[in-house]
């Protein structure tokens, strides 16, 4: 969620994932390495937040007039779409499961400390509820390395990777405040599967169209091909007060707009 002045741009998740899995399939090149089971993080990018689907069939409001960002949904929910997605995610591909159930326990460590001061605003609240989740998760975690033959320098690698796909996409989706010509940086950002590890720097190089940058340099550049392109859908809705009901039904009435998005080396 992005506020946009007279508007609110919004993101949904699933489409933010949408844009990740984009991100991921077009990664890897001369200078960042991939692994043979990327088609499966490409996977898991995608799904990462396919559990959010079911709470933004009903979008909550925060604070009586804004739609809530994703760090404000209260813990029961969140835990709640982490162990839907990374089940169903599981079944379709185990290695894709793997990374999407470090995703969800990662989300309350800081990423696993690689982005320090990430934090859901309930966590100091539900403290318990936290650990015992991130506990139970972190124990599957011998026997799906063992199902798949991987090992802990694969894991972490990819791990790092989706979280670097996944901070991307949400820096497309408006989430940082970001200026013409600002350089985002995203770190680490994973070069090869033996330890190799850099900075990302991103800088929008247009005018926004609007609220979210649409064409960008990053360096070093990542991709395949150069020019990469992208699609990301957003909706925008107009600023008000709402009822709860009048939200949803706006919400749900707002057609989304694909937006192109261009990235260049």
């Amino acid at each position: 969620m992005r506020d946009a002045g007279d508007a609110w741009q919004v993101v949904l998740q699933p489409d933010h994932g949408d844009l990740a899995g984009q991100l991921a399939q077009a990664w890897g090149n001369e200078r960042f390495r991939t692994s043979p089971h990327h088609s499966s993080l490409a996977l898991a990018a995608a799904r990462h937040d396919d559990g959010w689907s079911v709470w933004e069939r009903w979008p909550q409001l925060s604070d009586g007039d804004r739609p809530m960002q994703f760090l404000d949904v209260h813990i029961s929910s969140h835990l709640a779409f982490y162990t839907a997605a990374m089940t169903d995610v599981t079944g379709q591909d185990p290695y894709a499961g793997l990374m999407v159930a470090m995703h969800g326990a990662g989300l309350y460590r800081e990423r696993y400390g690689t982005q320090p001061g990430l934090r859901n605003k309930w966590a100091d609240l539900h403290g318990d509820e936290i650990e015992a989740f991130v506990d139970s998760v972190e124990r599957t975690y011998p026997a799906r390395l063992s199902e798949l033959g991987v090992d802990d320098d694969e894991q972490w690698t990819s791990y790092k990777l989706l979280q670097v796909l996944d901070r991307l996409a949400l820096y497309f989706s408006g989430l940082f405040e970001v200026k013409l010509g600002d350089v985002h940086e995203i770190a680490p950002t994973p070069v090869d599967y033996d330890g190799g590890e850099t900075t990302i720097r991103v800088e929008a190089l247009s005018p926004f169209a609007p609220y979210s940058p649409t064409h960008v340099r990053i360096d070093p550049f990542p991709f395949v091909q150069s020019p990469a392109r992208f699609t990301l859908l957003r909706r925008l809705l107009p600023k008000r007060s709402w009822t709860a009901t009048e939200f949803r039904e706006t919400f749900r009435s707002t057609p989304p707009e694909r937006l192109d998005l261009l990235v260049e080396e």
